[in-house]
């Protein structure tokens, strides 16, 4: 009976250390062999929204549209296939953006109606909540870079006017010329807008005019995902041609015209400022995914297609989720945009129809 429980028990020592060897040696092979996984990753941009009609585009200004579409989004996937953050995304893909004459930011900003330019900006990191936003500035190429410096290098989320390039300065920007942001369309454009309204003072009627109140449309904005699974948003822009008194629209509202939640979604907005910081366009979207489990194309829907117009508001929103699914929703006629996904798949978009 001795002899028989002992060699059981040595059969067991037996197939134990190899099943323990085997063990051993899976978990090896599996260090030196790891699963390849893709994480997934995207971005989303766009430079406007407002009466864009194919009939009024030539051929020329609408490929010259694609084409830095094309290079601005580009940029900043390149930053995300490389492991980049989706800051460093946003950031260099509206630098991009506001460099160009095209679009109503930085280089191509409009006039007020004093006939100056005014920047307005701002970033927001879905991980740590964080974000910086900068107004009213006058003289700093690149307004998104500075509300990044807001963001992460002072402890304030927003500042304003002479304030913000006095903190600029202290950070080695260089103060640009206010003459490098003038551009000869967005001076006609103010010259139009002011004629336009001499005459309605002068007969003392009201009347809605097209080219007015699409004055009030531009903005140049960025949502990305990156593979470690940060969002991002950022939203840059000169405002709206005509403005008085040092007016501010949503751009530099977080929550209104940029918002980034690791827990759901990154947002830029672009269009009627007013009805955007009224709405909470933003957050509102963010808050119906986290809220009432809504998709992002769902929540995108209800608030630019029900709650802004139902306000009276128009414009549009860019969007990505924690899943990496887009949104590009507006209720004008057209926006600037284009999306590229973690395959490298391009669209690029400007009306209203399907491009």
């Amino acid at each position: 009976m001795i002899k028989t429980l002992t060699y059981f028990i040595a059969i067991f020592f037996i197939i134990g250390c190899k099943n323990e060897e085997k063990s051993s040696s899976e978990i090896n092979n599996a260090s030196k062999n790891p699963q390849k996984t893709e994480k997934n990753f995207g971005i989303v941009i766009h430079g406007g929204a407002g009466t864009i009609l194919k009939e009024n585009m030539s051929d020329s200004l609408e490929s010259a549209y694609r084409e830095k579409l094309k290079e601005a989004i580009s940029a900043g996937y390149k930053i995300l296939e490389n492991g980049g953050t989706s800051l460093d995304a946003v950031t260099h893909t509206i630098n991009i953006m506001e460099d160009s004459p095209l679009f109503n930011s930085g280089k191509g900003a409009v006039f007020t109606h004093e006939g100056r330019n005014e920047l307005d900006a701002s970033i927001m990191d879905g991980k740590t909540m964080n974000a910086g936003a900068i107004a009213g500035v006058r003289h700093i190429k690149n307004p998104i870079d500075l509300a990044r410096d807001v963001m992460q290098n002072s402890e304030h989320v927003m500042l304003y006017g002479e304030g913000a390039e006095e903190f600029a300065k202290g950070l080695g920007y260089k103060m640009m010329d206010t003459s490098y942001f003038y551009t000869k369309n967005r001076y006609e454009s103010l010259q139009k807008v002011l004629a336009k309204e001499k005459v309605q003072n002068e007969k003392k009627v009201s009347f809605e005019d097209p080219f007015i109140k699409n004055s009030k449309f531009g903005t140049v904005g960025c949502a990305a995902l990156d593979k470690h699974g940060n969002l991002a948003a950022g939203t840059s822009t000169g405002g709206m041609t005509n403005k008085r008194w040092n007016r501010i629209g949503d751009a530099p509202i977080i929550g209104a015209g940029t918002y980034a939640n690791n827990a759901t979604c990154a947002v830029s907005s672009t269009g009627w400022g007013e009805y955007f910081i009224r709405a909470v366009v933003a957050y509102d979207i963010s808050a119906l995914m986290e809220y009432k489990g809504m998709t992002l194309q769902e929540a995108a829907s209800e608030v630019i297609q029900k709650k802004v117009p139902a306000l009276g508001g128009d414009g549009g929103i860019v969007a990505i989720d924690k899943d990496g699914n887009v949104a590009m929703e507006f209720n004008t006629s057209g926006m600037y945009r284009a999306t590229m996904n973690s395959k490298g798949e391009l669209t690029i978009g400007i009306y209203k129809e399907v491009d």
